[in-house]
């Protein structure tokens, strides 16, 4: 064989180099559908706010429109985030963590209020929890191609 031609790994060695070859796992998609459906509920309430902020009859229609921008721009990082978990890139993990991590102390203001921000603030809590533990999760981990602290392999 001339030093120009190279013999193709087995299979079994190729899917251990490339964790991209395997099928993405389930545990992956459900992060990425958790983190995409953050950041479609932030994009929705970011743009409500700014719609009703323009149109509406605001207290304050300054602070209206900048919280509706906010959240418009907020509502990036899980999209983001989202978008790239279902491409298995190592990076989306962080950002996916940070969202989730940020939507815990929402979640304790929403369930210490009164009425119908209580069921919200479940739900948020609900899903924040559940992302989390699916981000962190072994399998999701080595799905990502993420190698641990001391991990050289």
């Amino acid at each position: 064989m001339s030093s120009q031609q190279n013999p193709a790994p087995d299979t079994a060695e190729a899917a251990a180099a490339d964790p991209a070859a395997e099928p993405r796992p389930r545990r992956l998609t459900y992060a990425a559908a958790l983190a995409g459906l953050e950041g479609a509920a932030l994009m929705a309430g970011g743009l409500w706010v700014l719609v009703l902020g323009l149109a509406g009859e605001p207290d304050d229609r300054q602070q209206a429109v900048t919280l509706g921008i906010t959240l418009v721009v907020l509502a990036l990082l899980p999209l983001l985030a989202a978008r790239g978990l279902l491409l298995r890139r190592g990076w989306s993990r962080g950002p996916a963590v940070i969202t989730q991590v940020l939507a815990l102390p929402v979640a304790y203001n929403l369930l210490h209020s009164d009425g119908v921000a209580i069921p919200v603030g479940i739900v948020v809590a609900a899903v924040a929890v559940a992302a989390l533990v699916l981000l962190v999760n072994g399998e999701t981990t080595r799905a990502l191609g993420i190698k641990g602290p001391g991990r050289s392999e």
